[in-house]
């Protein structure tokens, strides 16, 4: 198994605002991408498509201003069954956010270009959660002719 791992430090007094972020339609649509649908709640589904297609991540576990893990119960082949883990710690000035898209069968190529978009996504997170501002799908960097 292979995992992508990030780590980013968004300038924030408290997580709750990236919390939010990552937990509700409106937080998720203003970073990740703008259309985004479903449930926000424990055992939901969200629904996240781009001009490419798209994932549906059930929402296994939230702990306020902690950790945010849900699962891809659809969308490419590669996808399912991994895992998406956000872990929140304050520290000092700054919310550090742990990622992790784990449990990918094997490091395949789409996997590189995976880890270089979330890379860009959670750049936007720490834009809208710094200065009320992301940079979602379809607004996003594009990286290749399919993206």
């Amino acid at each position: 198994m292979a995992d992508i791992l990030h780590r980013i430090g968004i300038k924030s007094s408290s997580p709750d605002n990236t919390y939010k972020a990552l937990t509700t339609r409106e937080g998720l649509s203003a970073w990740w991408t703008t259309n985004t649908q479903g449930e926000s709640n424990v055992g939901g589904v969200l629904q996240f498509r781009f001009e490419g297609g798209g994932f549906d991540m059930k929402i296994l576990e939230l702990h306020p201003a902690k950790r945010v893990l849900w699962e891809v119960v659809e969308g490419p082949a590669e996808w399912i069954g991994t895992k998406v883990n956000w872990e929140l710690k304050q520290e000092g000035d700054y919310t550090t956010v742990l990622f992790k898209h784990q449990g990918w069968k094997e490091p395949v190529e789409f996997m590189h270009h995976c880890s270089t978009k979330w890379g860009g996504y959670l750049m936007s997170l720490k834009s809208l959660v710094e200065t009320g501002k992301g940079a979602p799908s379809p607004n996003d960097v594009k990286i290749c002719d399919w993206d």
